[in-house]
């Protein structure tokens, strides 16, 4: 086929499709498979609330998050990935890469902008209500990276769009960045106990278990370090990184609903809109955990 000048390689390699779904979905079903198999056989940290019961509550949370992005947030980021495509909007689209390097491009810019609206999970008292349904679990494994309120999954659906548009997402990075994920979450929320030395590493590039599970410290100075999804560099670039605090010391979840009491299915989905119900951390009296003596990028056992 002869190009004409205004013709640019990059404007029929684009056209490429996304990730079939029965693939993405087997590579998220083994990877909750095989974490869960050997976060049994090494925990990280010990357990408090009975395994039957939590993992049931946060399946059923799952199921409910599954239906809302299904009807919310898939059909309309789909369409909006594929207008990206058709209308070249956005940076990657403008820059004119070649198809590898536009997706890995928009898949690392996926990620650094989750990490923005992660932390306004945490600073927006009003989507702090929401997200804190996911901290509010007092054990933290596999399952946990599946409860998240069905209504932080539909809050969160503009701001999904804001990202595929600004960045130029298209389809087949979306897919690429949606399974990784995915994957990725499940990985770092996982009891899974790694070699200390293997984890060091890991932690220089992605999220781990150790590294995620300060993030989910009941002490709220704890809580807000560790925001990272996929990729630690932007914990490292706002110096929001927090690794020197030993696993065993950690208590998980939130200030003021460490009962299994307060984690019943009914009172967590109920949470958000329960103007009764403080804001975890609000009243300020939150221990501080005394200085370990090391650098904050130290991983601790």
């Amino acid at each position: 086929m002869r190009m004409t000048p205004t013709d640019h390689p990059t404007d029929q390699a684009t056209t490429a499709s996304p990730i079939p779904r029965w693939l993405s979905a087997c590579i998220v079903a083994g990877t909750f498979l095989t974490l869960s198999i050997l976060e049994r056989r090494r925990p990280l940290r010990r357990t408090v609330e009975p395994g039957l019961q939590r993992t049931g509550r946060n399946l059923a949370m799952a199921t409910l998050g599954a239906i809302a992005i299904h009807l919310a947030e898939t059909p309309i980021v789909a369409r909006a990935a594929a207008m990206v495509e058709r209308r070249r909007w956005g940076v990657v689209k403008w820059l004119r890469l070649p198809l590898w390097l536009e997706v890995c491009a928009a898949v690392v810019l996926m990620d650094y902008t989750l990490y923005l609206w992660h932390v306004l999970t945490h600073r927006v008292p009003a989507l702090w209500r929401f997200h804190a349904v996911h901290h509010i679990d007092l054990d933290l494994d596999a399952s946990t990276a599946a409860r998240f309120h069905f209504g932080e999954l539909t809050l969160s659906t503009p701001w999904r769009v804001a990202q595929v548009v600004a960045i130029g997402t298209s389809p087949l990075a979306l897919s690429i960045w949606q399974t990784g994920l995915i994957a990725s979450i499940l990985f770092h929320h996982s009891n899974l106990e790694l070699p200390l030395d293997v984890e060091r590493r890991l932690s220089r590039v992605i999220v781990t278990p150790r590294m995620h599970g300060i993030h989910h410290s009941v002490l709220r100075g704890e809580t807000e370090s560790n925001w990272s999804s996929g990729l630690s560099v932007w914990d490292w670039l706002h110096r929001t990184l927090r690794l020197n605090v030993p696993q065993l010391e950690i208590t998980i979840g939130v200030s003021g609903f460490q009962s299994i009491d307060d984690v019943g299915l009914a009172r967590v989905l109920a949470l958000p809109f329960d103007a009764d119900v403080p804001l975890p951390g609000e009243n300020g009296d939150q221990p501080v955990r005394p200085d370990p003596g090391v650098p904050p990028t130290l991983l601790m056992p």
